[in-house]
């Protein structure tokens, strides 16, 4: 036997009475039932992880991290704002734009975004080269009036390469026969999928000198859109280029456009996590119940030590050292196999598909099938520490019992 004595003492009533050197019954049950709670909340939330990170990589690979624009016009010395940026060792790519809402009609009509942009620098600051399923970001060509349009968008106009579609801008055009709202016919050449509903049903591409002839902007352009290193400086970066520029200018970054988006996610795997904590509560409350179960079981021995001159602190430490060494052994065993679940999950799906002759997401129905689960170090650290709290907590209340034995009632039937 070693000291401190409590520690001792505490780790020897891990094993049983019998001759078995296994754990008890009861601090088996203990590790196990924590091990799988942590085990399953951490698969949860790098599933959620991994939903976010894949969501948050196709938002981004369609839009700017962050873009310039000018307040009371159009940017028209675009050219400066290009090259300070690129000068930015923070930026990747700096392009220009041209952005207006239009109806697109053929044989549906449907309101999307019409984005006008240079084909030789919009790989710059987007993946939408990557993207297509037909055709190419260099067939558009000025003053041809191509188009390039989203899966779902061409589909619900019922179109494909090569068919026309009419795009009609909310400006009036004024003719000998009245004022019309402006319009021009486009070809379709192209056609990409994003993999998120916002682009693929309403994003139209187009070449930026076409768009500006189409919006009557001139050589101007809407603003520039960047590309940065780090995207969550998106802010200050696109700031410190808007002060370098005369004039007034309107700063945005991807937190902003898409801000409810990424609030509901974050809410979401918030309250994931708070509801799948429950599981590591239940666990606690197990642990307490095979503590208070010891605790009776012990008596006789409680009192032995009390009336060889272990203080009530002293035994309170023996039976906190046991809950301790059991919780701490199924965390342990639970961020294990977490780790490996996570990382091992999209594997056990598809061999589950397999076997099942199912598939879980389908392709053809689900923007994202199956993402593969990101494992944050902070979430598993603070699933460590929450379960490292409450089985804290819970050996409490059974080591305090402990210590109110009176020595005399206990010893009194031995």
């Amino acid at each position: 036997m070693f000291q401190p004595l409590s520690i001792s003492i505490g780790l020897r009533y891990l094993r049983a009475k019998r001759r078995s050197g296994f754990l008890s019954f009861f601090s088996m049950t203990s590790i196990l039932g924590m091990a799988l709670s942590v085990m399953a909340l951490i698969a949860t939330i790098s599933v959620m992880s991994g939903f976010q990170e894949e969501l948050r990589a196709r938002i981004l690979g369609m839009v700017a991290h962050a873009t310039v624009d000018g307040v009371d016009g159009p940017v028209q010395d675009w050219q400066k704002a290009v090259s300070l940026a690129t000068t930015d060792p923070r930026v990747i790519g700096a392009a220009p734009y041209v952005e207006r809402e239009a109806m697109v009609q053929a044989s549906r009509v449907q309101g999307a975004l019409i984005r006008g942009v240079l084909p030789d620098q919009e790989p710059k600051v987007s993946d939408l080269a990557s993207k297509m399923t037909h055709g190419k970001l260099s067939d558009l060509q000025p003053g041809a009036y191509n188009i390039i349009l989203g899966k779902e968008l061409a589909l619900w106009l019922g179109v494909g390469v090569g068919d026309k579609v009419t795009v009609y801008v909310p400006e009036l055009n004024t003719t000998p026969v009245g004022v019309l709202p402006k319009m021009r016919r486009f070809t379709v050449v192209g056609i990409f999928e994003a993999g998120a509903q916002e682009f693929d049903l309403g994003l139209a591409l187009v070449h930026m000198q076409d768009a500006q002839r189409l919006t009557r902007m001139g050589e101007g352009v809407t603003g520039v859109r960047l590309k940065l290193t780090d995207i969550w400086n998106a802010w200050p970066v696109a700031r410190d280029l808007a002060d370098k520029m005369d004039g007034l200018y309107r700063v945005r970054d991807w937190t902003r456009d898409h801000e409810n988006f990424f609030r509901a996610l974050k809410m979401e795997k918030t309250m994931m996590f708070i509801l799948l904590s429950l599981l590591v509560a239940i666990a606690a409350f197990n642990l307490v119940s095979s503590l208070v179960m010891l605790v009776q079981d012990k008596q006789a021995d409680i009192a032995i030590l009390r009336t060889l001159g272990l203080t009530p602190g002293g035994v309170m430490r023996v039976f906190i050292v046991q809950g301790m060494v059991v919780g701490v052994a199924g965390i342990i065993i639970g961020i294990i196999g977490g780790i490996a679940l996570s990382y091992n999950l999209v594997h056990i799906v598809r061999f589950l598909e397999n076997v099942t002759g199912s598939e879980l997401m389908p392709a053809d129905v689900y923007y994202i099938s199956f993402p593969a689960p990101v494992v944050e170090p902070l979430d598993v650290s603070m699933i460590a520490g929450l379960a490292f709290v409450l089985c804290l907590l819970a050996t409490l209340y059974p080591a305090w019992r402990a210590s109110r034995t009176d020595p005399a009632t206990a010893l009194r039937y031995e």
